[in-house]
C-alpha cells in the first residue's frame, strides 16, 4: 500500500502554487495524497519564514506534528519553503524530529527528498533560487471554481524590511506561452476566475522581454474560454502604468478590484524603506484609478511601526486612510528581521506603541468597510459560489469585490452549486458579510 502523504501549506497564495505543484511531483512519484491529516503517514510542511508571526506558526506547526511523530502516529516529516531556506542550520539541530529539508530552489525535488528520508536518512536539497521558474504541474486545492495564476518567482524591489530576495531569489518572469497554456488548462478543469499572483505582478515580462507585460497577458487571459475573472493581486505602485489602467478599465474580465501595497504613506518612511516613489504619487495614483476605472475597489497593505515612524508620520497615515477610503486594507505591525536593513535601522517604535496603532488603524478601516458594505445594499451582484456556511444554514461567495481568505462573503438562502455565479440583490449587512436574494 503506498504511503499517505498529508501537505500543510502556510503564508501566501505563492507559496500555496508550490505546495500544489509538490502534491503533484508526490502523486506522479506514486505516494498516495490525503486531505484529512491524521490518516498521513508523512507530512510536509510547506512554510512561510517573511516575519515573526509566520515564523511562529511555522514553528508550531513543526513541534505539533513532532510530538505525534514521536508518539508513532507519525513516520516522517519534511519541512519545505521559506523557513527551511532561512534557518537550513538551525532547523535538524533544534528539532530533529524532522527528517527532510527542501528549500525555495528545490520544490521539484520533493519526492526525492521523501524517497531519501523513507530509505532511513535526512534529506536536505537546495537548489538555485535564482534558476529560472520551473514549469510544475499542480494538483489544484482552491476553489472550486477559483484558482491562483502564479506568473513570476522572486523579487528585484530590495524593501529595507523584506527578507524575500534573500528567500526566493531575484525576480525571475514564466515565459508568457508557458502561463496562458496552464491557464487554458485550468479553465478547462472548470477554474472561471483567474487570480495572478507575483512578489511583484507589475514588473511581469521585464527580465524576459525587456518591457511591462501585465496589460497584454491579462488581454490575453481575458480571451480563454470558460475563464470569467481576471483579478490582479500585488500590483507595486509605481509600476503601474496608462496601459494597464487602460486594460483594466477596458477588459469586462479583468475584476474592478486591484491589490497595490503601499506599506506607508510618509515620504521620509518610504525612502528610508527603499519604496520607490512618494507620498503624493501614491495619492495621485489612486485619485487617478478611481477616475479612469468607476467602482473600483483597491485593496492595500500597511505597516505599522516602522523605524523612524513618529506621531507625525503615524497621524499622516491615518489621515490618508481616512481620506483615500481604501475598501480593502491589511494592517501589519513592523517586524525587524534579521539580515534586513530596517532591522539595523534606529528609532524603531516599542512594540506597545506599534500595536496600539495599528489597533487604530483597524478601527478606521473597519468604519471604511462598514460605509461600503452599506453602499452595497440595494445593488444586484455577480457572486463566484464557494459552499456552505454551517452557522447560517446560508451559501456563500465572493463578488468581484472579494478575494479568497483576506476579504469578506455574499451570503445567501438558495441552492446553488460551488463553482457556478448567481446574480443576488444585497439586502443586508451580517457580521460584516453581505447577504442578499438571488435573482432568478
Amino acid at each position: 500500500m503506498p504511503l499517505k502523504v498529508g501537505m500543510v501549506s502556510l503564508g501566501c497564495a505563492k507559496n500555496m502554487v508550490n505546495s500544489e505543484q509538490m502534491l503533484q511531483k508526490l502523486k506522479d512519484a506514486g505516494y498516495d495524497i490525503t486531505g484529512p491529516l491524521d490518516k498521513a503517514d508523512v507530512i510536509v510542511i510547506n512554510t512561510c519564514g517573511f516575519i515573526e508571526s509566520a515564523k511562529a506558526e511555522a514553528i508550531e506547526n513543526i513541534l505539533e506534528f513532532a510530538e505525534l511523530k514521536k508518539a508513532g502516529r507519525l513516520k516522517k516529516i519534511i519541512v519545505a519553503g521559506c523557513l527551511s531556506e532561512r534557518y537550513k542550520g538551525e532547523i535538524l539541530k533544534e528539532i530533529p524530529e524532522v527528517d527532510g529539508l527542501v528549500g525555495c530552489g528545490s520544490f521539484d525535488e520533493i519526492a526525492e527528498v521523501l524517497n531519501g528520508v523513507m530509505e532511513g536518512g535526512t534529506v536536505c536539497r537546495f537548489g538555485d533560487i535564482n534558476a529560472p521558474v520551473p514549469e510544475t504541474e499542480r494538483v489544484v486545492t482552491s476553489g472550486p471554481g477559483w484558482a491562483y495564476l502564479k506568473i513570476a518567482e522572486g523579487c528585484d524591489n530590495r524593501c529595507a524590511y523584506c527578507v524575500i530576495p534573500s528567500l526566493r531569489g531575484r525576480f525571475r518572469s514564466r515565459p508568457m506561452e508557458n502561463i496562458i497554456a496552464e491557464a487554458r488548462a485550468l479553465a478547462e478543469m472548470g477554474v472561471k476566475e483567474l487570480i495572478v499572483v507575483a512578489q511583484d505582478t507589475t514588473r511581469y515580462g521585464t527580465d524576459l522581454y525587456g518591457e511591462r507585460k501585465l496589460p497584454e497577458l491579462a488581454r490575453r487571459l481575458c480571451e480563454i474560454e470558460g475563464i470569467e475573472w481576471v483579478r490582479l493581486h500585488y500590483l507595486y505602485p509605481d509600476e503601474i502604468d496608462e496601459e494597464l489602467i487602460d486594460t483594466v478599465a477596458a477588459e469586462e474580465k479583468v475584476v474592478k478590484y486591484l491589490d497595490i501595497p503601499i506599506q506607508h504613506i510618509n515620504d521620509r518612511i518610504l525612502k528610508s524603506m527603499n519604496r520607490r516613489g512618494t507620498g503624493e504619487e501614491i495619492r495621485r495614483l489612486f485619485k487617478k484609478l478611481r477616475e479612469r476605472i468607476p467602482g473600483v475597489v483597491l485593496r492595500t497593505s500597511i505597516i505599522v511601526g516602522l523605524p523612524g515612524e513618529g506621531e507625525a508620520e503615524f497621524e499622516e497615515l491615518a489621515s490618508f486612510l481616512r481620506e483615500a477610503k481604501i475598501e480593502r486594507a491589511g494592517i501589519f505591525t513592523y517586524s525587524p528581521e534579521e539580515g534586513t536593513k530596517a532591522a539595523e535601522m534606529p528609532d524603531i517604535p516599542p512594540r506597545e506603541v506599534a500595536e496600539r496603532r495599528a489597533e487604530l488603524l483597524i478601527d478606521i478601516q473597519s468604519r471604511i468597510i462598514d460605509e461600503f458594505n452599506e453602499r452595497m445594499i440595494g445593488k444586484v451582484l455577480t457572486v463566484l459560489v464557494e459552499g456552505l456556511d454551517n452557522e447560517t444554514g446560508w451559501m456563500y461567495g465572493r463578488s468581484f469585490a472579494d478575494s479568497p481568505d483576506v476579504d469578506g462573503r455574499v451570503l445567501f438562502d438558495y441552492e446553488a452549486q460551488p463553482g457556478e455565479f448567481v446574480k443576488v440583490r444585497i439586502t443586508d449587512v451580517y457580521d460584516g458579510d453581505l447577504a442578499g436574494e438571488v435573482e432568478l
